[in-house]
């Protein structure tokens, strides 16, 4: 939310609002393009670092092995002895099967220090070769891309709110019980608008709704589903899934970030969902006084409160 108040950029909003999971895969790319910036040479330097260091353990492993078996005057069998000490350096650095160097068991080895050198010569070899390849690597060159394995890795219930559209703060998905969040938004925000009911008639005012749903849910207002019955909000579970899935608790409380929101895009918003912030949803004075820093410094308060915890369709008259 940060980023979006940062940018000020309506289309991000809109795919916000609209598409969270595509927005938050989008955003995730767009972080690791920018941290990537210049990626193939920081990618480069990256595997040029990684391989020499692995380079220097593995020939680390080699010297240490040889040292160890020359030794032992005991053991007839010192190619064997040498894989056992060899695979047991590297068992922390690399998990490199000893099935991988078996052949050497078969061969007859009596010089250790030859299969010691061998391996040194192998080594520098293998490691000029695979420096010459990462010289074209881009990030394009993995089979999994970065931010893909980033977006799997943090993201979590993607329900919605069926009033407002604000996502479940479950990290888990197919959680246990009910989605529920914090904070829920105006219901604007996902197009809803008041409509004027009277037994056997009703019509829509186009007149975007402000409130929020937790506020709806303390009123005596109501609800209109797809098959135009009407329902109370305090009620809201008697309208059946996605509704009775969500525990949504009574609160008065919008939060300024979403005030400053629509008073900001307030003509994006009319043409998004074709209403006006009018009537009853006239957007009041103060929202309009609301700066984003302000609304930030909120939000601010608000994250640093939620981490301290975890640490210890229409509406009607």
């Amino acid at each position: 939310m940060r980023y979006l108040a940062e940018q000020e950029n309506f289309e991000y909003f809109k795919q916000y609002l609209t598409s969270p999971k595509e927005f938050f895969q989008s955003y995730i790319e767009r972080q690791v393009k920018s941290h990537f910036l210049d990626e193939s040479r920081k990618l480069r330097m990256f595997l040029d670092s990684s391989l020499n260091l692995l380079y220097r353990n593995i020939l680390s492993a080699v010297h240490y092995s040889t040292q160890s078996v020359k030794v032992r005057k005991d053991r007839e069998d010192k190619i064997f002895l040498w894989l056992d000490e060899f695979f047991r350096e590297l068992a922390e650095v690399i998990n490199l099967p000893r099935s991988e160097l078996k052949g050497i068991e078969h061969q007859e080895v009596t010089d250790i220090e030859f299969l010691s050198s061998a391996m040194a010569k192998s080594l520098i070899d293998l490691r000029n070769r695979l420096m010459k390849e990462f010289a074209d690597v881009d990030m394009s060159s993995f089979s999994r891309q970065t931010h893909t394995i980033l977006a799997e890795h943090f993201s979590g219930c993607w329900e919605q709110c069926p009033f407002c559209g604000a996502v479940c703060t479950n990290t888990m998905q197919n959680h246990d019980g009910d989605h529920q969040l914090v904070f829920h938004r105006p219901q604007a925000l996902k197009g809803d608008t008041w409509w004027i009911y009277i037994p056997f008639f009703s019509y829509d005012t186009h007149e975007l709704n402000i409130v929020t749903c937790s506020s709806h849910v303390a009123s005596n207002d109501l609800f209109r589903i797809c098959d135009g019955t009407w329902i109370p909000y305090k009620k809201y579970r008697n309208a059946g899934p996605p509704f009775s899935t969500w525990n949504i608790r009574p609160d008065s409380s919008t939060q300024a970030y979403w005030k400053w929101f629509v008073s900001h895009f307030r003509t994006q918003l009319e043409a998004l969902y074709d209403g006006k912030f009018q009537g009853k949803g006239e957007i009041p004075e103060a929202w309009h006084r609301i700066t984003k820093q302000e609304a930030l410094a909120e939000l601010d308060r608000c994250l640093a409160t939620s981490m301290g915890r975890k640490n210890h369709r229409g509406s009607a008259v």
